[in-house]
């Protein structure tokens, strides 16, 4: 993998991950991706070290550790329980288990901030990123939800063993790739975006943002709303992978 002179690589290990499956979200229950998604891992970056004056893009991440998954019973609110039902219910979800990944990232600046441009200082924010990423990150790290806690480390992207050296290549399908936000694109509308998910000895290369094809408009929204509620699922308006294929 070529590094950028502003990439930062870190290792990142949990019990736990769940990067769900938003077509199985529907009837309330959550099944993990195999591999960790762009919008997971680009949070878990900005939970490294963020600031406005610049966008996180993941180059690309190694998984280093056999996929296995393991499933829960999770007693669940139900949100309008009538009057004889029980006020919770039981769902399944299943989860990544014993996970660790390298991740290789870089930042660029978010051209749609002129009145922060004063900060944009490469040299001074790459530093802070790779002092933060010793320190294990800013705030806490989360593996795709907020339950499966995870623990970030530096290491040299590429180096050590991974159970999928040799392994040859895998294909996941489509998948959830990740948000085009309003603040960073600089148009009025929330937009998701799907990609063709392939793992070759254990080494998974993203695409740019502006290379994925499969992508979808949700909803109209400025920059300051979006800053408002930030709270948004790929299942918002019903968007299934299915949708989105039936489209081609």
């Amino acid at each position: 993998m070529d590094k950028k002179r502003n990439s930062v690589e870190f290792k990142i290990t949990g019990r736990y991950a769940l990067f769900s499956d938003p077509v199985t979200r529907v009837g309330g229950e959550k099944f993990t991706y195999q591999i960790p998604t762009y919008q997971a891992l680009k949070g878990i970056t900005e939970s490294v070290y963020w600031k406005p004056t610049f966008i996180w893009y993941i180059d690309a991440v190694r998984v280093i550790k056999k996929i296995q998954t393991e499933s829960k019973g999770i007693k669940t609110l139900r949100m309008k329980p009538k009057k004889k039902e029980a006020p919770t219910d039981l769902s399944y979800y299943t989860y990544l288990r014993d996970v660790e990944y390298q991740v290789l990232a870089h930042f660029e600046w978010n051209e749609h901030r002129e009145d922060i441009a004063y900060d944009r200082n490469e040299h001074k924010h790459h530093n802070i990123a790779k002092r933060c990423v010793e320190k294990g990150g800013r705030r806490d790290i989360f593996l795709g939800t907020r339950e499966c806690q995870g623990y970030v480390e530096p290491c040299v992207f590429g180096e050590g063993e991974s159970f999928y050296d040799q392994y040859g290549e895998l294909d996941f399908g489509v998948q959830f790739h990740g948000y085009d936000y309003p603040d960073e694109t600089g148009n009025n509308e929330l937009v998701v975006r799907l990609w063709r998910a392939r793992m070759e000895n254990g080494l998974i290369e993203f695409p740019m943002p502006k290379n994925c094809n499969l992508r979808r408009s949700i909803r109209k929204m400025t920059a300051k709303e979006f800053e408002n509620n930030q709270n948004f699922t790929l299942v918002n308006n019903d968007l299934t992978v299915a949708d989105l294929l039936s489209e081609e």
